[in-house]
């Protein structure tokens, strides 16, 4: 199928079987949704408050115990290029099963370590099998619902993405403190394993309501079909681009207002937390108005909240620095609402150019963002290492939002 097929589908109503198949009243199967999306974050950040312990248990330096975060995202990037091509092949539920049970078997073996180096390799599978849950959840959805409601359920769905991460390392520093770091383990190996057990009883395979006779290709083909379609290209950008703003708010804002504001990181911390509300508020205004504007529309919203945001932040470091954390996190409310308008859309027109490779778009898609934002997070944070100000932070931020604005311009538009 190309993509004046899958137009064609889009624009139009879908099979019978597929509407029919459609839930009316989803919220069964978007909590489960919720549950399989959360355990990424969640297992990559419950365990920050415990890397001093385990540096001292496993006799070992803080950098090099840092690599427990960082080879963790990475692989967590990395695997969803695979098991996205593989919940195309062989089915989501096969793929969300066997990658969470991996997740919750790299747990276990992570209690039992007695060196970095295993450390590393029990992340690496934890996160190998957690990426099952981000990309199968994303192309679950697009199985069951047109493309527009399918951008309204990502934005019910996308809210986890910021509540599991404020929270996590509440979790992880409570367990740490009352029984030790392993049972920060036993907890992802506990959990994981709950999610896995929920979604064998409850999960249905959805891939085969996206099949049509003859359409199946081979994973080169597919990725073929992405690689020439311009449209997709303009969809992960908009996704990659949209959420760099806060990769490099999270590389830069720690400098500007820790060290250049001299306030507490229990303060950034607070600050940190109210910006959230932005991006939920955004994902609520998408999973609302998506399926009455159409995910072009929401996208545009998105990227016109975003501007007024980083132009603000801009003005803001040039000429009124002395008034504080407001002049960071203030604009990047701001942004963060129009993040959660233009992700959800994003998203689901990726998955939506070649609805038979949803898996394998969505891998695609969320690598390119998880990549590009590592990518601008450290650059942020080197760009700001010396600066008395925050100006290239909000220099940065507008870089970002005129190459979203012309990326998605051009190649969305594009016949």
């Amino acid at each position: 199928m190309d993509e004046l097929d899958a137009k064609r589908l889009h624009d139009h109503p879908r099979s019978a079987e597929t509407a029919k198949a459609e839930p009316r009243k989803p919220w069964s199967l978007l909590l489960l949704l919720m549950a399989l999306t959360s355990i990424g974050p969640t297992t990559l950040n419950i365990v920050v408050p415990a890397l001093p312990q385990m540096a001292n248990r496993l006799a070992s330096d803080v950098a090099t115990i840092q690599l427990a975060i960082t080879v963790y995202l990475l692989a967590l990037a990395s695997g969803q290029l695979v098991m996205g091509p593989l919940s195309d092949r062989f089915g989501r539920r096969p793929v969300i099963l066997a990658g969470l049970a991996l997740t919750a078997a790299a747990s276990v073996l992570a209690i039992s370590v007695g060196t970095v180096t295993s450390l590393i390799v029990a992340r690496v599978l934890q996160a190998l099998g957690a990426s099952a849950g981000l990309v199968a959840s994303r192309a679950i959805i697009r199985d069951l619902f047109d493309r527009n409601r399918a951008a309204s359920m990502i934005g019910l769905v996308a809210t986890v993405m910021v509540v599991v991460p404020t929270f996590a390392p509440l979790i992880g520093g409570l367990l740490d403190t009352g029984f030790g770091w392993q049972a920060i383990f036993m907890f992802t190996a506990v959990t994981s394993g709950a999610v896995v057990i929920w979604a064998a009883i409850a999960l249905p395979e959805t891939r085969k309501l996206n099949a049509t006779p003859g359409a199946r290709q081979s994973y080169t083909a597919d990725l073929s079909d992405l690689a020439r379609s311009a449209k997709f290209w303009g969809y992960v950008c908009a996704a990659a681009f949209g959420s760099a703003t806060f990769f490099a708010f999270l590389g830069g804002g720690p400098h500007v207002i820790i060290t250049l504001m001299e306030r507490s990181p229990a303060e950034y911390g607070v600050w940190f937390a109210i910006c959230s509300i932005g991006y939920m508020a955004g994902n609520y205004g998408a999973s609302r108005l998506s399926t009455r504007y159409g995910i072009d529309k929401m996208i545009w919203w998105g990227i016109g909240f975003e501007a007024v945001g980083v132009v603000l932040s801009a003005i803001l470091a040039m000429f009124a620095m002395h008034w504080g954390p407001v002049i960071v996190f203030g604009p990047q409310l701001i942004i963060n609402v129009g993040n959660g308008l233009l992700l959800p859309g994003a998203i689901s027109g990726a998955v939506s150019v070649r609805t038979q490779a949803a898996g394998t778009a969505a891998g695609i898609t969320g690598f390119t963002q998880m990549a590009l934002g590592a990518a601008i997070a450290q650059y942020a944070g080197t760009l700001l290492a010396e600066s008395p100000t925050a100006v290239p932070l909000g220099m940065l931020l507008v870089a970002i939002v005129v190459v979203l604005t012309i990326s998605f311009g051009l190649l969305v538009r594009r016949p």
